[in-house]
């Protein structure tokens, strides 16, 4: 009887652990902070399975996914913009303008990004990061 109670703990706990793994934020870290598009099937299906045999993990992996945005698929796309041309968004005081951010993306990308969204993650830097990247302040 206490071989057999080891053996379950043991196949609880290995099952456990995966389910608290099998989650798009976990396997997908770079999906982070997309706010919509297409889902993931492979992120779905994790989950699902996550509710099929604990319903709490399973629906907390899917409630983790979609606050975070790691159940949708990436974008193809790939934009960039050069950091002399986001030189202008920068502020005297340092702090950047959202709105002068968002027409230096429109102009250079073409894609009109929704800045004043809630759901949107901001990364608050400081001004050596912002030297790494070759921004500096107007005095």
């Amino acid at each position: 009887m206490r071989k057999s109670s080891r053996v379950l703990g043991g196949v609880l706990a290995v099952t456990l652990l995966t389910q608290l793994s099998a989650c798009g934020t976990l396997f997908f870290p770079d999906r982070r902070g997309q706010i919509d598009g297409k889902v993931d099937p492979l992120v779905v299906g994790l989950d699902a399975v996550g509710i099929l045999f604990y319903v709490i993990p399973g629906l907390i992996a899917f409630g983790i996914d979609f606050a975070t945005g790691a159940i949708y698929l990436p974008n193809d796309n790939k934009y960039s913009v050069a950091p002399e041309k986001l030189q202008d968004a920068i502020g005297e005081d340092g702090k950047v303008d959202s709105a002068k951010l968002k027409a230096i993306i429109l102009r250079e990308t073409g894609k009109d990004l929704p800045l004043d969204d809630p759901r949107l993650i901001q990364h608050h830097g400081s001004v050596e990061q912002l030297a790494t990247y070759g921004l500096i302040l107007r005095a």
